[in-house]
């Protein structure tokens, strides 16, 4: 079983070779679990009614052996007979509920853990996806949370029942025969001792192996993506890809050997002590029935209740270690859980109403945070987890502008000057490291992110298009939307006429990141799904750069149209957006260099009046 599998691989890694469970794990489980608490003690009680029950079978044979037999009793036997039918119909009924509770325990669990997850991943900033292996936070929402939802409805249940068996067993041999029963433990130390090294060790396989799985997950999820297969295709790399994929599964595969036969072996040792131990008891016992210190019965009984403490002995050093590895998912669930999270609403935030679009950089500058700020290290590559973290440094310096209600402003600048930079700032997808961007006079880490995000609508360069229809993807912006609604937010956009002639029209699923679309054809789709969420701000970042002349001149002409009264920001190399700015921004190496209109920057001769002679002579 693949939790036990992955022995080897990283072995040589002294952070999973000496890998322990966090200190006040089960506590926490125990916490996370409490709205289960009613059911927990319910499943608790019908496992002490189940192994109370269990002890009937061999006293009922007990009692016809040294009563029934002696004295001829065909109607004790028949009584009895009776009995042990009616103990197998409640342990029936009994073992039925047991399932329900701890099956309705461990998939509540597993639904809150999963929501929880999701909801917590899915707020985190944007940085922490940028060194995430989606494959690898993929694992977690999946093998991770259903390892430990086993731990629950499997092995949790499986321990806590054969506790009470060994304890509830032993209490009645003592009874019958503690002399025996001290032999029967003779042998406790053999199964116990190993338990706890074996139970670590393979702790530390099984978070190998879901790092491992993890990797595997991450890659298929690259290389299976249409952007993905479409590079392998292009450069022919199909055999490099599978060796190097089977290279891996190849070590997954000899680890789950190597641990199997691990495992495997260590249990049949038990195995055989328990058998010793059952015929010793036996020689013994049969030794005390001869000289008529214990009835032929008792012997009996014992036997059978012999093979009660060995198998649950056998069972529960097993356990610790299936527990050990299951508590191993819970760990990473909440390493999860517990990774910061920097971009959060403060608890007096107030929601931005009726915005009219100003928007303000006071003294802004800016450092991308680095990696140990907004990641979680297992869930990163070994390549990014290798690299030096030094920080970038600033990217923006001392930053100040004011963008009236209604104004069309551009950015301008060469690659890396900042100008994606500053709408990230705008939408609150990174915080400043000083100064302060506000929007209508309110700093943005004063206002709740969903009403800062509801007042502005973006449409980048390569826009994401989930796999769904093209209904669906513009209703993304506004559920409520009709069909009218989003008919005439594509007309607008110029998209309504290549929607309408798709197989199904609005009901077409575009593929998945739109790849059944063309490149302008996913850009106008975006623009119109900006349109129908009617913010008052609107970011451009390049939103035309892959429109041909044709289509360039259509959507500028519904831009033109649908920007009209909002503040439009637009970040674009384009000369007909640039001319026609209310103010233009100049930015180099994070600062701003130049601001005015088209004609004075021009006249300034600065590093505008450059870069828009070099737009002349590449317009495109």
């Amino acid at each position: 079983m693949y939790p036990s599998v992955m022995h080897r691989m990283m072995s040589t890694d002294p952070s999973v070779r000496s890998a322990t469970l966090t200190p006040g794990l089960v506590r926490r489980v125990w916490q996370f679990a409490s709205a289960y608490r009613s059911r927990v003690a319910g499943f608790l009680v019908l496992v002490v009614l189940q192994a109370i029950l269990g002890l009937a079978p061999a006293l009922v044979i007990k009692a016809i052996i040294d009563d029934a037999v002696p004295h001829d009793d065909t109607a004790m036997v028949g009584w009895l007979a009776g009995l042990l039918v009616g103990v197998a119909l409640i342990q029936a009924v009994a073992g039925m509920a047991e399932r329900y509770l701890s099956s309705t325990i461990g998939e509540g669990l597993i639904y809150d853990l999963r929501v929880a997850l999701f909801d917590h991943v899915q707020r985190q900033p944007i940085a922490f996806f940028t060194r995430t292996q989606t494959g690898a936070l993929v694992s977690r929402l999946n093998n991770d949370v259903i390892g430990a939802q086993r731990a629950v409805t499997g092995t949790l249940g499986t321990v806590v029942s054969n506790v009470v068996t060994l304890a509830t067993t032993l209490t009645a041999m003592a009874l019958l025969e503690w002399r025996l029963t001290l032999l029967a433990l003779v042998l406790l130390p053999v199964f116990l001792l190993p338990a706890r090294k074996v139970g670590g060790r393979l702790a530390g396989i099984t978070r190998e192996g879901y790092d491992l799985n993890a990797s595997m997950n991450s890659t298929m999820t690259e290389r299976f993506g249409v952007s993905g297969a479409l590079l392998v295709k292009l450069f022919g790399n199909h055999n490099v890809e599978t060796e190097s994929f089977g290279q891996r599964a190849g070590k997954v595969r000899d680890i789950g050997v190597r641990s199997a036969m691990y495992t495997r072996t260590f249990a049949t040792a038990l195995t055989l002590v328990g058998a010793i131990g059952t015929a010793v008891i036996y020689l013994i016992g049969g030794r005390l029935v001869i000289s008529g210190a214990i009835t032929t019965g008792t012997l009996v009984a014992l036997g059978v209740f012999v093979v009660q403490i060995y198998a649950p002995l056998t069972s529960l050093t097993n356990a610790r270690v299936d527990l050990m590895s299951a508590f191993v998912s819970f760990d990473r669930v909440f390493e999860v859980l517990d990774s910061p999270n920097p971009i959060t609403d403060k608890p007096d935030a107030t929601s931005l109403t009726k915005p009219s679009g100003l928007v303000e950089f006071d003294h802004v500058t800016f450092t991308y945070p680095s990696g140990t700020e907004n990641s979680v290290g297992s869930l990163e590559s070994q390549a990014q987890l290798a690299a030096p973290d030094a920080g970038s440094g600033p990217v923006l310096h001392d930053l100040s502008f004011t963008i009236k209600p209604g104004q069309l402003v551009a950015l301008v600048g060469p690659s890396g000057a900042g100008k994606t930079t500053v709408s990230q700032l705008i939408t609150r997808l990174y915080d400043v490291t000083e100064g302060s961007v506000q929007v209508d006079g309110h700093d943005v880490r004063d206002l709740t992110q969903a009403s800062l995000r509801a007042a502005i609508g973006v449409v980048s360069q390569d826009p994401h298009l989930f796999h769904e229809s093209v209904a669906d993807n513009l209703l993304y912006a506004r559920p409520e939307a009709t069909q009218e609604e989003l008919e005439s937010a594509a007309k607008s956009a110029r998209i309504h006429d290549v929607i309408a002639a798709l197989p199904d029209g609005y009901n077409t699923v575009v593929g998945e990141r739109g790849y059944r679309l063309s490149g302008g054809e996913k850009q106008r789709l975006a623009i119109a799904r900006m349109l129908l969420k009617d913010p008052a701000i609107v970011i451009l970042d390049e939103a035309t750069s892959n429109l041909d002349s044709e289509n360039e001149a259509a959507v500028q002409l519904a831009l033109a149209e649908a920007l009209e009264g909002r503040t439009s920001i637009v970040i674009a190399h384009r000369l007909s957006t640039i001319v026609n700015a209310d103010q233009i921004l100049v930015l180099d190496e994070g600062r701003l260099v130049e601001q005015g209109r088209h004609q004075d920057l021009l006249a300034a001769d600065g590093l505008y009046a450059d870069l828009y002679r070099t737009l002349l002579r590449n317009p495109k």
